[in-house]
């Protein structure tokens, strides 16, 4: 006989929802889209809509136009207009909502640590549309980016996967030379999450710019000073943000090899949605009350 489902503590808690009209998670996706591009933000999308259903999420190119690569402004003019036919449309069959207010979208940079330049035409874009939006912060410093790097670097052959069964790597890295893009606001922001890697992988790591000249290359001989001798580039980066190119030259630069980027990982998804629920305050067991168009 199955057993009866036990109240208090070891009760499994309620599946979290989106709200029924809730504002759309807008992922703003940088640098030059391509289908590479498109297939990366897709899968991230698709992650944060498993981790809530009926979630409404869209996704906004900064470099987009009006085709297969929408921009940014484009998907939230979009966003707003359905939400305003939708409420009319209410109206007129006679059902009872409420009038739209609130933000019609929140609108997730698609970039793993502060970066002023693309962070300020992601607000510029967003000012652009006129339409009320709210934007988050970037999706780190955080543990789950420490572990994605550590996935990315034991993929490469540059980490052990995991220190709890002792399983050698004999390529395995003993300095890392974590790479960021956004300058130093950025190395300050990855040294966070350096921090946490060193005390995944034992290793010292160290946070440098790709977009600074000398920075790869002045991190790289202090690692070797303090004894590291076989260093690995772990790029601090989603992808898009960035030429895949740049990370190769900074690689040969440190004369070390390199892991992949962040991609697609799922604490990617993950930290996307939770910059969204955080930002409109949903909690499991939210009542769901008279639907907001």
């Amino acid at each position: 006989m199955p057993r009866p489902r036990q109240p208090g503590r070891h009760r499994r808690p309620e599946p979290l929802a989106a709200p029924e009209g809730a504002p759309a998670l807008v992922l703003a996706v940088p640098g030059t889209p391509t289908a590479a591009t498109r297939s990366l933000a897709e899968e991230v999308v698709s992650i944060a809509r498993s981790e809530l259903p009926g979630l409404d999420a869209r996704i906004g190119y900064l470099d987009g136009g009006d085709g297969e690569f929408p921009a940014l402004q484009t998907v939230l003019s979009r966003a707003a207009d359905e939400r305003t036919a939708r409420y009319e449309q209410a109206l007129a069959a006679g059902t009872e909502v409420k009038e739209p207010d609130g933000p019609v979208a929140v609108v997730v940079p698609l970039l793993a640590g502060p970066d002023s330049a693309l962070l300020r035409r992601v607000r510029q874009a967003v000012m652009d549309s006129r339409v009320a939006a709210e934007l988050t912060d970037v999706l780190g410093p955080h543990p789950l980016l420490a572990e994605a790097l550590h996935v990315r670097l034991s993929e490469a052959g540059l980490a052990r996967a995991d220190r709890a069964r002792l399983f050698t790597v004999a390529t395995a890295a003993d300095g890392i030379i974590l790479a960021s893009v956004g300058g130093e606001e950025a190395v300050q922001a990855a040294g966070i999450t350096g921090m946490l890697l060193a005390a995944r992988l034992a290793v010292p790591v160290m946070a440098a710019a790709l977009d600074q000249e000398g920075s790869i290359s002045s991190v790289a001989e202090q690692l070797r000073s303090s004894g590291s001798q076989q260093l690995a580039l772990a790029p601090y980066l989603i992808g898009p943000e960035i030429e895949a190119e740049l990370v190769e030259s900074a690689a040969k630069e440190a004369g070390c090899a390199a892991a992949g980027a962040l991609g697609a990982y799922p604490a990617i998804g993950k930290l996307a949605l939770a910059k969204y629920t955080t930002s409109l305050g949903i909690a499991p067991q939210q009542a769901q009350g008279t639907p907001v168009l």
